[in-house]
């Protein structure tokens, strides 16, 4: 049984015998308590797709529900339904739009590291990775003898991203990005 404080995004959570899916986490601090971080967690029933609002003190301990992550690559959409199919036995799992939009801005046609989240063998959820690779389609342009420490410059990303890039970078760059943060973090390889 994990805490509260080790409990990530898209994690599956029991809560009185029903499982949950923790789609957003808020860390506050409230002053002048001794103790810890207050941790307000924003869940979806897997089952009824209800929201649940729960705040959890950092040492709460909480149930993890079952759940089975496939490796994955993206496949198609069909108006808001995404379809991802397993990398293993190429089943197919549908995702609403809502339920992944976060997840999107991350999602090329070749994102490895991707896992389809499965509670109670129905799909609920993504799991990226740490950073992915996305490709520059709009920013400023580069500016000779930009140093990779100084200004930067918003880009926007291939999948609709936003983030800001080193001035030296220019369109048509392949960058990593950090899932979490939302941050550039490097340029990526040449393929």
């Amino acid at each position: 049984m994990p805490k509260a404080s080790e409990i990530k995004k898209n994690a599956a959570v029991e809560i009185n015998g029903e499982a949950y899916i923790v789609r957003d986490i808020e860390r506050s601090v409230p002053q002048g308590r001794a103790g810890g971080s207050l941790y307000r967690m924003r869940m979806y029933n897997v089952a009824t797709n209800s929201k649940l609002d729960e705040t959890y003190k950092d040492s709460d301990m909480l149930n993890l529900a079952d759940l089975v992550r496939r490796a994955a690559v993206f496949s198609y959409s069909d108006g808001d339904e995404f379809v991802f199919m397993d990398s293993e036995d190429y089943s197919s799992y549908s995702l609403d739009r809502e339920n992944i939009a976060d997840e999107l801005l991350f999602i090329t046609d070749d994102t490895p590291g991707l896992y389809v989240v499965i509670v109670n063998d129905a799909p609920v959820a993504l799991d990226l990775p740490a950073t992915v690779e996305l490709e520059i389609v709009e920013t400023d342009p580069s500016i000779k003898g930009g140093s990779a420490t100084a200004r930067t410059k918003p880009a926007r990303l291939s999948t609709g991203l936003t983030v800001q890039v080193p001035e030296h970078i220019s369109t048509g760059d392949r960058i990593k990005v950090n899932v979490e943060e939302r941050r550039f973090t490097g340029r990526a390889e040449a393929k």
